[in-house]
């Protein structure tokens, strides 16, 4: 089911030739339970995130052309704060932490928390079990968009120390 500002929308409905017919209650019911959504989706994020590995440990994003180039560093020949991640993600995947870091070390900050997200929405679309759920306060959230907006500025400035956070 579709939902506008306004009413649902069902496509089924449209579909009926017979007005006195109404798919109305065929269109509400689901293909998938609940569950079956929750397993389908995280297969989903399992195999993308697989492939994604496979590819970035097979294929250099600095020399294969496989991979597209920034969009914003084309447009504007500045680095946005996700430059250097496939380089940096290829490098983690080969041992190289140190060369990862330098090429995109808020990444590399960040990874552990995408990592504890994963396993967290694993565990309970799996077992049902939950990992320690921690409210993160709007304050903290500000701060940590500030920080990243900070970091897109200072990468950009051509001065060491600042010239060191480019990739």
């Amino acid at each position: 089911m579709f939902k506008t500002r306004f009413f649902p929308i069902y496509p089924v409905q449209y579909l009926s030739l017979n007005p006195m017919i109404s798919l109305k209650n065929y269109s509400q019911s689901p293909l998938l339970s609940t569950k079956a959504k929750e397993y389908l989706g995280f297969t989903l994020v399992t195999l993308t995130i697989v492939v994604a590995g496979t590819l970035l440990f097979l294929f250099d994003p600095a020399s294969s052309k496989l991979f597209p180039p920034s969009p914003f560093r084309s447009l504007t020949g500045l680095y946005c704060p996700g430059c250097g991640t496939l380089r940096a993600l290829h490098q983690l995947l080969h041992g190289n932490l140190v060369g990862s870091f330098g090429l995109n070390p808020l990444m590399i900050i960040s990874l552990p928390f995408m990592i504890y997200s994963y396993v967290a929405y694993g565990l309970k679309t799996i077992t049902g079990r939950t990992l320690l759920v921690w409210f993160v306060p709007p304050k903290v959230i500000w701060f940590i968009l500030q920080a990243i907006l900070a970091y897109w500025v200072a990468r950009n400035i051509p001065f060491a120390p600042f010239s060191w956070l480019a990739p």
